[in-house]
């Protein structure tokens, strides 16, 4: 075996609202908002991840907290190169002698150009070789299920900027759909429902927490309510409201109505034969949004399917990333085409 920290192979989850990366034999070693704060004047990163995201909409007019990964892909191709040459430093520690590499989960509606973008940022963050999985797959065989099986197995993994839905059997997606809407969108709606029904206005952070606190997708047993500060649109001045869980719910029906009914269509063109598999194991849910109140429940009524939400829903693409990279023989049918070079 000679020197044990040589291995430094990565599996990295780079996702709208948080990029995550595994370290094998270390474990979970960043979890942080994909967000990279940048001074105006001079161009310059000021701060990224956690740093970075407490700035959102609080900083000087000369500093800008900005999320260079939207809907899932790359929207600012510098800012992310940045932001992954500084997580990927930060991991590593003996970064003098071995270059790592790694498998980055990458949403499955990506384009060629979005997948070059990532696979150019990871290696000039210094990754020496890179593959590319997408997320449904990875967090797939992040929570060990056999995707090399004939069996069907259908993954629902719905993160910050995208919704991925996807049919796993024998190392590949039968049916795949992914819609750009996340819990961005979520956050969005509230901010929306907010300013329009009581003319306040609240930032990105707080509709976030909103959700949260308060947020739903079917009736709950009892219902919250929260109080919420913003500024009020018509008076200029800061005020405080009560807001309840039936009214978030409202406000969040538009993008989890559009998430359900992808699922339907992608259920409409499963196999007969996966279908009945899906029947037997049910779907299962994963990505930071499944954890939102009663939208498995809401799922159940609407696609009579067993549901489960699978426990710690946030790291199984990442986690899944690493174990390719481990096993890259065993998983190479998996990984994406444009990742797949001369070994």
């Amino acid at each position: 075996m000679g020197f044990p920290f040589i291995s430094n192979d990565l599996g990295i989850d780079l996702g709208t609202a948080n990029t995550l990366v595994y370290v094998k034999s270390r474990g979970l070693l960043i979890d942080e908002p994909s967000v990279v704060a940048v001074d105006k004047n001079t161009k310059k990163v000021v701060a990224i991840g956690l740093e970075a995201k407490r700035m959102l909409g609080r900083t000087p007019g000369e500093i800008e907290a900005i999320r260079p990964m939207k809907d899932g892909v790359i929207a600012d191709f510098d800012l992310v190169e940045q932001m992954l040459k500084y997580f990927i430093r930060k991991v590593q520690k003996y970064r003098f002698y071995f270059r790592p590499r790694a498998v980055i989960g990458v949403p499955s509606g990506i384009t060629e150009v979005e997948k070059r973008a990532v696979v150019d940022s990871a290696e000039s963050a210094g990754v020496r070789e890179v593959h590319l999985v997408s997320e449904p797959m990875a967090s797939a065989i992040g929570m060990g299920i056999p995707v090399n099986e004939p069996s069907g197995n259908m993954v629902i993994d719905i993160g910050g900027g995208t919704a991925e839905i996807a049919v796993l059997a024998l190392n590949g997606m039968v049916c795949d759909m992914s819609v750009r809407i996340g819990g961005d969108e979520m956050d969005e709606s509230i901010v929306s429902y907010l300013k329009k029904t009581y003319n306040l206005l609240v930032g990105e952070s707080t509709a976030e927490q909103i959700k949260i606190q308060i947020g739903s997708a079917f009736p709950l047993e009892d219902e919250l309510e929260m109080e919420v500060k913003g500024r009020d649109l018509v008076a200029g001045i800061p005020k405080t409201l009560r807001i309840t869980s039936t009214e978030i719910r409202d406000a969040l029906n538009e993008p989890i109505s559009t998430i359900i009914e992808a699922i339907k269509q992608a259920l409409e063109q499963t196999p007969p034969e996966l279908s009945a598999d899906i029947l037997d194991k049910g779907i299962i849910m994963t990505g930071g949004s499944s954890l939102l109140r009663g939208l498995d429940e809401r799922l159940r009524q609407e696609t009579n399917l067993p549901v489960n939400v699978i426990d710690d829903p946030l790291t199984c693409v990442a986690r899944g990333s690493l174990k390719i990279i481990e096993e890259l023989d065993k998983f190479y049918p998996v990984l994406m085409t444009t990742s797949r070079k001369m070994r």
